[in-house]
Order: structure tokens, then sequence, then C-alpha cells
């Protein structure tokens, strides 16, 4: 009668666990949807006040956390059982070697290096599958949160910058590379007015302080201010076009040439600019207004910010030093200061307060392109980089940010909110995230196959004096959408 080995008495051994491991999963599997079914009868059985829909997300949710731990409890026990044979083997193999002691020499070594690969696998599995399901939490809560209420499609190509006006009508401006501008209606997503005044891509645009007036910026080498008159139509029901969805689909140049259909058929336009600003020997790629709005920068390619009077379109100043092209240009809101960015991975303070003089600060901090940098209120600048990190700077110690957000991807024209102090990075892996000053993560925008930018996103922009839409992007998918965040909600989950 043959005699079976050791070697193969455990090969059987394993075979049959690994054997009654698959079927006690496979059980599992089985009563998944009856115990599916049983909760929610019992769910449906009492009463609540939370909407059908949210209750049926929960009980979904609840029954992936019940699978995920049931799944690893199963593994757990095999791995245990495992644990337990591995000791077993070391302990005859130390008997019948020497029958010396197993707490030393390199059996030891061998039992310690076994089991701390078997203890790493567990705590793999478990932050694995404990990560998964915490962010099915965190991408309901944001869409709870974040929810898309209007999109303003009338552009023929990307829109690279997007701004809100100070002043009464409260109305949204987009930048295109379409060689136009549009102002658009808020509530109603209408076309307001349209700029064609440009020559070549419009990269910047940002209204007047307290008048009707807006300054836009040109590949075509100038800055032009225009001035509008607009009226606002009687604003429709809003739609809720908020999904419940977290796919992230690419749409083909197809999909985005059928939406311009939907654009505006016929929209006041001006042609004839009031104020045209030439010295630039490049793209200007952005221009603001200084405080007062009596003066307004340019930043352009040709590695200068220039500082003009509006009224007799004078150059008052150019200011040189960056090594390579600028990237963006803003002004603080209440004093005479102006930061540039630009390619040399650096980011420029000036400060005009004292007529006679002004004086620059440099900020090193990032490795590649900085290509935004904005004032907050108070003595903060936060800049944006493509090297993927966004830093929180204090004027009055330049030496260091005060806080770091690394990201995943590079960081386009980012957006403060004044009163909240929550910035908006647009990325160009087509997202949004919002984090607070001290770089905590809030929130992130809804992206999935029904709603949401479609490809990379520009810019952003916050309305503090709109309570349906407050905040504001856009992409090179040729359209702006306007969001609606629960900042208190938003606080709350912080």
């Amino acid at each position: 009668m043959p005699v079976e080995s050791g070697s193969s008495i455990a090969a059987r051994q394993a075979k049959q666990k690994r054997k009654s491991h698959s079927l006690s999963i496979g059980r599992t599997n089985s009563t998944e949807q009856d115990r599916a079914g049983m909760q929610r009868d019992m769910l449906d059985g009492q009463e609540s006040k939370l909407p059908i829909n949210v209750r049926s997300n929960l009980q979904d949710l609840f029954g992936q956390i019940e699978r995920e731990f049931e799944n690893l409890y199963l593994e757990n026990m095999e791995l245990r059982r495992e644990i337990d044979t591995l000791n077993e083997r070391l302990a005859a193999e130390g008997q019948a070697f020497d029958g010396s002691d197993l707490g030393k020499g390199p059996l030891k070594a061998k039992a310690s290096h076994s089991t701390s690969q078997l203890s790493q696998k567990l705590k793999t599995t478990y932050k694995a599958s404990t990560s998964k399901i915490v962010s099915s939490f965190k991408a309901t809560t944001s869409r709870a949160v974040c929810q898309l209420v209007k999109e303003y499609v009338g552009h023929r190509d990307g829109i690279w910058d997007l701004s809100v006006t100070r002043t009464q009508p409260v109305v949204l401006g987009t930048a295109s590379a379409d060689h136009s501008a549009m102002l658009w209606s808020i509530e109603t997503g209408k076309c307001l007015l349209k700029y064609v005044g440009h020559a070549g891509s419009v990269n910047s645009i940002r209204f007047h302080p307290t008048e009707q007036m807006a300054l836009t910026a040109s590949g075509d080498q100038t800055a032009h201010v225009w001035r509008y008159m607009v009226q606002l139509p009687t604003p429709q029901p809003v739609s809720d076009v908020s999904v419940n969805c977290d796919e992230d689909v690419d749409f083909s140049d197809k999909d985005e040439a059928d939406g311009d259909a939907e654009g505006p058929s016929e929209c006041p336009t001006i042609r004839v600019a009031s104020t045209t600003l030439k010295s630039h020997q490049g793209v200007v790629i952005a221009a603001d207004w200084l405080v007062g709005g009596k003066q307004v920068v340019t930043a352009s390619w040709d590695r200068t910010a220039n500082l003009y009077e509006v009224e007799t379109s004078e150059l008052v100043h150019s200011l040189t030093g960056h090594d390579q092209e600028l990237t963006h240009c803003c002004t603080h809101p209440t004093q005479r200061l102006v930061v540039t960015s630009s390619r040399d991975t650096t980011f420029r303070l000036w400060d005009f307060r004292d007529p006679s003089i002004h004086s620059v600060n440099v900020f090193q901090g990032h490795t590649d392109t900085v290509t935004s940098a904005v004032f907050t209120v108070g003595d903060n600048v936060v800049s944006g980089s493509d090297d993927r990190t966004v830093k929180v700077w204090d004027l009055k110690n330049m030496r260091s940010p005060i806080a770091t957000i690394r990201t995943d991807s590079a960081i386009n024209r980012i957006s403060v909110s004044v009163n909240q102090r929550i910035i908006a990075l647009p990325h160009d892996n087509r997202q949004v995230r919002l984090f607070d000053m001290s770089g905590v993560r809030l929130a992130r925008l809804p992206r999935s196959n029904r709603q949401g930018h479609r490809r990379m996103v520009c810019c952003s922009a916050w309305c503090e004096e709109n309570t349906s839409c407050n905040l504001f992007s856009c992409g090179f998918d040729r359209q702006a959408i306007g969001w609606n965040i629960n900042i208190p909600a938003l606080l709350q989950e912080k």
C-alpha cells in the first residue's frame, strides 16, 4: 500500500481548505440579494423622513460595506490558517534539524519574515477596501454639497477665462479662443452680449469695479477696454440637472460640435473697443484693473507686464525681470499691489502704493511654470503651478509658504472666495477641487458622463453676489458651468 509523503498530505489539506473557502464565498454571494431584499423590506416598514432615493443609496452603501467586511473576514480566517500551518511546519523542521529552540537562530528570522509578509498583506487589503468605502461616501456627500445649476453654451472654441461683474446687473463674462468674449445671464444661461473686436484669441476678461466696462486681453498683442449695456431677461424655473453617477466618460469632438447648435442664435454684438492698449511685442495673456479702476495691468509672453492709464492709453510702467513668458497677473482688491506669474517658476509682487517708486519681491517655491497667483483678502497670495502644487504665502514672509497643497494634476487659473476663503483648483484632468486656506480638501465638483467638464478645465471664478450659482468654471469643452456650492454644509463637513 503506497504511503503518502508529508508534502503530499500538506498539499491535499491546502487544496481542501481552498475549496472550502471558495464554497463559503459562493454561499455568501448567493445570499447577497436575499439579504439586500430583507434589509429593504425592514427599512420600508419603518417610518423615515429621508427621500426614497437617499434611503436606497444608503442601503446600497451599507450592503457594500457588509459584503466588503464579510470577504475580508473570510480572507483573514484563511490567512490565519496559513499562518498556523506555517508555524507547525517550521516547528517540525526545527525539531528535525537540531531540536534547538525555535526562538533562536535562522528559524526565528524565517518565521518572523513570513509572518511580517502576511501581516503586511492584511494591512494592505484592509486599507484598500476601507478607502473604497470611504470614497463612496465622499462622492455622495460632494454631490449633495456641489450641484451643477446651469451650462453656458455658445462659444465655437475653448474658453480660456471667465469673470463675474462686481456691479449690478450681475452677469458672467467668458473669454474664448474663438476671438470673442460673451456676457451671459447667470439665471437663464442666455447670451446677452458678444464682443468681437479682437483679431486673436481672447485670453482674459475682467470687469471694472464700479462701471459697466470690460477689459479683455488677446493673442493679437493688445488689450481692449469696452463699454456694455445689458438687460437681464426674466428668470425661468431652474431645472435640476444633477445626477448620481461616478463614471468618467470622454466625449468625442462630434459630441461637442453637436452641442454648438444649442448656443445663442441672436446676440447683440460690439465690434469696436473704447480704448486699445498697444505696447506689447507678444501675446497678452492676462489683464486686470487696479483698485479704483483708472489703471490696468497687462501680462504678456514678451516677458513684461505693463501698467497703463485707461483714459489716455498711456504706458506708465513696463515691469521687467521675469526670465520667461508671463502666464497671469492679478491685482489686490483694496491696495495698489500687483502679482505676476511666469514660466520661469517664480511669481513677483509689485508694489505701487508709493507713487514715486515701485518695489518688487520675487517668490521662489515652485519647480515648474507658475500658472497663476492671486490675492486673498488680507496679506496672503495663493499660487498654482504645473508642478501639481498650490502654495499659500504670507506677504510679510516670502521665504517659505504657510501651506502647500499637493495634487495629481497640473493647476490652471485658480480663484479664492473673498468671503469664505475657499480655494477652487481647476485641473488639466478635468477636475475642480475645493480646499481651505490651510490646505484641507473640502470637496470635488461632480464629473461624470452626464455632467461636468469633458476636457481640461482652464479657469474658475467665485461669485459672492449670487446664491443660485456661486462658482463658475470653464474649459476646452467650449462651455462654462455654474455651480451651487452649499458653503455651510461644506464647512460643517470639514
